[in-house]
């Protein structure tokens, strides 16, 4: 076992930056990188701004998979998909195209990533609607769409339905808007961002964006979706309304890819569960990223690229032979919606406490019982206080 490989599974932003900061450390164990897609590198998020961007999906990619794992010296196993991983004997089945082949490994990083929540849906078109996780998806949807990123307005005449006024939600619904597109949103609560934001905050995004033409249908949600003359499709909502629309998109949230480490007897809640140094429940078996469970920040997924980078400096360190705990600094969030820029820092979901408007408009804070400050929220030119705020807030 001593000449086997570092194998990672997952080309996202958590599988490369692991591949990246274990080579600053360790130039000569071998590493091998398994991905069912291309392997290109690109940063997940622009996925949400590509049209303000006037970047279509080739636009996206920032280094081709090829170059990454020449960089790197890195074993690509592009268009893979691991079959098993059995623990036991350090060893993964591997279907690439039509060839299966077992590899050893000498540790092995889960960085398999987050699939779209998908709802039930009524009608003869419910299979259509679109979720964007992925650089593939991004590109269906963009071809789908007919919307040119880089012509002012070619957008206009389209309509979209976004199923979810969350972060992502949010942030498609204004960059659609941008490019001309007819924005329709429809979620359960009764604002934009509910979970996340004050109330008086989530009123001002919701102005903000129907000030660019997004239009909200709050307290309901879409009940089905069918076929229409002209291949539009008809989404009908359960409080009765209807829209007719070029494509419905979900954008309800994301939950652990889960399937792998599961089958292979891994402890998983939420995600795979992951102690201080990123181990899971089986010996050389590490997690990161949107997959992972982190007992560092209190038994929480982490889907925001500032974590991921933090988990990937300690995992390399600790594959490269020095044990690393993962701390995690407060990392406030940017959410890209440019009608109205907020900045994030939430508090532990078990926190309890209230929102208390601080220093004028834009600002507020989340204090807890003792009264600590906890979290905090941004919007407008109150976001170039982030460092100040940051510095206020204890985690």
């Amino acid at each position: 076992m001593s000449n086997s490989p570092v194998i990672v599974i997952g080309s996202g932003v958590a599988g490369w930056t692991t591949v990246r900061e274990f080579r600053k450390l360790d130039a000569s164990t071998p590493v091998v990188l398994i991905t069912a897609d291309s392997g290109d590198f690109y940063a997940k998020p622009t996925l949400s701004n590509a049209y303000a961007q006037k970047r279509g999906p080739a636009q996206l990619v920032t280094t081709p998979a090829g170059k990454m794992a020449e960089t790197l010296q890195v074993t690509l196993m592009d268009h893979a998909r691991v079959e098993s991983l059995e623990p036991s004997t350090k060893t993964v089945s591997v279907r690439q195209r039509d060839a299966v082949q077992s590899l050893s490994y000498r540790q092995l990083v889960l960085a398999t990533g987050a699939h779209p929540i998908r709802i039930p849906l009524q009608g003869d078109a419910a299979e259509q609607v679109r979720s964007i996780n992925t650089l593939d998806d991004f590109a269906g949807f963009h071809a789908a769409l007919g919307v040119d990123a880089t012509v002012p307005g070619s957008g206009e005449g389209k309509t979209v339905v976004i199923m979810g006024a969350g972060l992502i939600g949010c942030e498609f619904a204004n960059d659609l808007a941008l490019a001309g597109v007819r924005v329709h949103v429809a979620d359960p609560a009764a604002r934009p961002l509910a979970a996340l934001l004050p109330a008086e905050a989530s009123e001002q995004l919701q102005a903000a964006l129907s000030g660019i033409g997004v239009q909200w249908h709050f307290g309901t949600s879409v009940a089905s979706l069918n076929a229409d003359a002209g291949g539009k499709l008809r989404s009908a909502l359960a409080d009765g309304r209807t829209v007719l629309a070029d494509l419905v998109l979900s954008a309800i949230g994301l939950r652990a890819d889960t399937a792998l480490a599961q089958a292979a007897g891994l402890a998983c809640e939420r995600g795979v569960l992951v102690n201080v140094n990123l181990e899971t429940s089986a010996p050389d078996v590490y997690a990161l990223g949107d997959c992972a469970q982190y007992e560092s920040a209190g038994q929480r997924t982490l889907p925001y690229v500032m974590p991921v980078m933090t988990a990937a400096r300690a995992l390399a360190a600790t594959l490269a032979g020095t044990r690393t705990e993962v701390v995690f600094p407060l990392m406030p969030v940017s959410i890209k919606t440019p009608a109205l820029p907020i900045v994030v820092a939430a508090a532990h979901p078990a926190t309890t406490g209230q929102w208390e408007a601080e220093g004028g408009e834009g600002a507020w804070r989340f204090m807890d019982a003792d009264g600590q400050q906890r979290g905090f929220v941004l919007t407008g030119k109150s976001t170039s206080r982030r460092m100040e705020m940051a510095k206020l807030t204890t985690i």
